[in-house]
């Protein structure tokens, strides 16, 4: 099958629920509807041949709404060819269907997008951080969490004050020196 059958079939069968399909060197994305989602991934999977789930994302365009995307990125091994559905979430929604069911590496996707984004999966057979700790009030990848950190006070645990940046694990100074002499901590301060 052509990459131009693959997508014929795809559009042709499910057209009703594919919003918007864009191109962008060689590799096609569709918006659909959170509601969709699992349709068009189970027929993308059974009928199309998309039988690797490379990734799944999420984006917060903090300031509008709906706030969050998710972003999956599917491939197929047998036509070699890429796929990428998007969905949109509004802040107080929050939660899409799992595909953890359908490619069970989603477990871990979701897992990581829900500590870090605070976006919650229906149907995961295991939703709990994996990343940060249990309990932790906060989600460090939305646009709204402060690069600094914020101050917890959860009871046992190893951080609860604010983070300086200096030092920090991606703080150097710029220079044609390689990257062991750009870092800060690689120079003792002078007392």
């Amino acid at each position: 099958m052509t990459e131009q059958n693959v997508f014929n079939k795809l559009e042709s069968s499910l057209g009703d629920k594919l919003q918007h399909k864009a191109e962008f060197r060689g590799e096609i994305t569709y918006a659909v509807q959170a509601s969709d989602l699992r349709d068009i991934a189970r027929f993308c999977r059974n009928d199309l041949s998309f039988d690797y789930l490379l990734d799944i994302t999420s984006i917060d365009n903090f300031g509008e709404e709906p706030r969050f995307e998710i972003v999956y990125h599917f491939y197929s091994m047998p036509h070699a060819l890429h796929l990428r559905l998007k969905l949109k979430l509004s802040e107080d929604v929050g939660a899409a269907d799992t595909v953890s069911d359908i490619w069970p590496t989603a477990d871990w996707h979701e897992r990581e997008i829900y500590d870090m984004m605070g976006i919650k999966f229906n149907g995961h057979p295991d939703l709990r951080r994996i990343l940060m700790w249990d309990g932790y009030p906060f989600f460090p990848l939305r646009k709204d969490f402060p690069l600094a950190g914020l101050p917890s006070d959860l009871p046992d645990v190893a951080f609860t004050k604010v983070t300086p940046l200096e030092g920090g694990p991606f703080v150097t100074v710029p220079s044609t020196a390689g990257s062991k002499d750009r870092e800060p901590r690689a120079h003792p301060k002078e007392l």
